[in-house]
């Protein structure tokens, strides 16, 4: 049996074991489900004006082709290390946005093809990273947080060990 039969076959009696729980607590199941729909919906609608500046934000700087100028410059330096400069755009758009992200690398697997050495640094990439800007701006923006101190440094330190480390282990088992 695989996972998918299996997970397909768990859903309904996770679903059933909250109805019996909620039922030997006296919980209102269907108003409570309704209150849910109700606050999701809220949470939406005030998460859709930060979403919408993001992707905003994200469109033009990826238009624009300000990272391939930006990276152009400093080629020698990544040549020497030996890491392609074709993956720094995208390891600079993860943090921003992983639907930009996932386009680029979508890009780099066209061109050079899923088993090469920059289809698996882009697929590892991709697996590796989070969108720690996109995430903070939207969520915290959301809830009125104007003050990230810490976050954003921890967030974007992570991304880079997390970029280091993708480059170190597909160079090791590639």
């Amino acid at each position: 049996m695989d996972l998918i039969k299996i997970s397909n076959m768990l859903i309904p009696f996770v679903v059933l074991f909250i109805i019996v729980y909620a039922i030997r607590k006296k919980i209102g199941i269907y108003d409570s489900f309704i209150k849910g729909c109700k606050e999701g919906l809220e949470l939406s609608i005030s998460i859709f004006p930060y979403l919408i500046a993001m992707l905003f934000a994200t469109n033009i700087l990826v238009k624009s082709n300000l990272l391939d100028n930006v990276f152009s410059f400093f080629k020698p330096f990544f040549d020497l290390i030996k890491v392609p400069i074709e993956i720094l755009p995208m390891a600079v758009m993860r943090p921003i946005s992983g639907n930009a992200s996932f386009a680029i690398m979508i890009d780099l697997i066209k061109k050079y093809g899923v088993d090469s050495y920059l289809g698996r640094l882009a697929a590892t990439l991709q697996g590796s990273t989070d969108t720690t800007i996109y995430v903070l701006s939207l969520y915290f923006g959301s809830i009125g947080i104007k003050k990230i101190r810490y976050s954003l440094w921890a967030g974007l330190l992570t991304d880079l060990m997390a970029i280091v480390i993708s480059i170190v282990l597909v160079n090791l088992m590639f």
